[in-house]
């Protein structure tokens, strides 16, 4: 018993006070619209808070020098993404969950921890030699073979957050400017395409509502109009615990995962979302600065392609909960409701806890 406490001791409690004040807002949020939701939140918060301390005591080691052990995984996930598409149920008109009694589970969010793992062994061993233009094209297909599958369920947001954190390994990493330009313009290109050849109606008309938002503001522009609403409502203070009227009265839609900052903002207010916001900036914060007290290359990079992840998913979060940018189904981490995204970030906060034991001498 004491080597465990002692162990938990070496813990960063600064970065988990600030996942539990994070964790606890989305709380606080779901009790107010949904109680039977908020209760099952919680039990998947304490489970990731378990799941991360057991991790810890991992050496993340482990990870750097089995190969094929990480391999066998990839190829797991791969399989588990596959067959989504042949077993999964189709609910809200996509094939992204398995149907484990009553819950329900997102491989892609599992998925997330192990391809940063994958990148961050391929890139460690090879960050000499980035240019060349193989361990591009290699490592961009270990991303894009996932993000495909993921695409066909169909979920774009996924599959975008997928390849942006790969081009942003690939510029910590050590990319050459000009193959990062040439890569850039790929993904336009097939970006621009996508609207002929992949995306589905719906995706395109989000799309269009995103850029003329009176074009259908009682249809597809429907809920980012009343997100806007909602925290136009909020105040300084917000309206109060229960007394949202877009939250409440059912205007605003998904106000348990896409548009939770919504309904944050009008029942808790700005200053309540200044609190989220800059939790949410001491969490990146002490993370990253455990990638730079880090000696060797690949805990650097695991920590920045977990960073990347976080950072992407709660800037498109936010961004479409503001009207920045479009509705494309990505849930705010640790706040919006469900259990696979906080497996996720709780799992790659047990490795970097891992990683954190190594460096307590250094870190303050």
């Amino acid at each position: 018993m004491g080597g465990i406490l002692n162990h938990i001791k070496k813990f960063d409690f600064v970065l988990l006070s600030s996942v539990a004040v994070i964790a606890g807002i989305g709380v606080l949020s779901l009790f107010s619209t949904n109680p039977s939701l908020a209760v099952r939140q919680i039990f998947f918060i304490l489970a990731g808070f378990l799941v991360m301390v057991l991790v810890s005591f991992v050496d993340w080691r482990v990870f750097r020098e089995n190969s094929y052990f990480i391999f066998a995984l990839y190829l797991l996930s791969l399989l588990s993404l596959y067959g989504l598409l042949l077993f999964a149920p189709t609910i809200r008109g996509v094939q992204r969950w398995y149907r484990i009694g009553d819950f329900l589970f997102d491989p892609a969010e599992v998925f997330k921890i192990i391809i940063v793992i994958l990148l961050a062994k391929y890139f460690s061993t090879r960050h000499v030699e980035m240019y060349k233009v193989s361990h591009v094209i290699l490592s961009g297909m270990y991303v894009l073979l996932p993000a495909f599958l993921i695409f066909r369920q169909p979920d774009l947001g996924s599959a975008l957050i997928l390849v942006f954190m790969w081009m942003g390994i690939l510029l910590i990493s050590g990319i050459k400017l000009r193959h990062f330009v040439v890569l850039a313009v790929i993904g336009a290109v097939v970006l621009t395409s996508g609207w002929v050849f992949f995306l589905e109606d719906y995706q395109k008309d989000r799309l269009v509502a995103f850029i003329d938002p009176q074009l259908d503001p009682q249809g597809i522009g429907w809920g980012q109009s009343q997100a806007k609403i909602a925290i136009g409502n909020g105040g300084l203070f917000g309206k109060g615990f229960g007394s949202g009227t877009q939250t409440q009265y059912g205007f605003l839609p998904e106000t348990e995962t896409d548009f939770i900052f919504s309904a944050i903002a009008e029942e808790f207010g700005f200053l309540t979302v200044f609190v989220l916001i800059s939790s949410f900036a001491l969490f990146l914060w002490r993370i990253i600065l455990i990638a730079l007290r880090s000696e060797t290359n690949f805990p650097r990079l695991f920590v920045a392609g977990f960073v990347i992840l976080i950072l992407i998913q709660t800037v498109t979060n936010i961004g479409m909960n503001l009207g920045l940018l479009p509705i494309i189904g990505t849930p705010l981490p640790l706040v919006s409701y469900g259990g696979s995204n906080l497996l996720f970030v709780f799992l790659g906060l047990g490795i970097i806890q891992s990683i954190r034991k190594e460096i307590i001498p250094s870190f303050r």
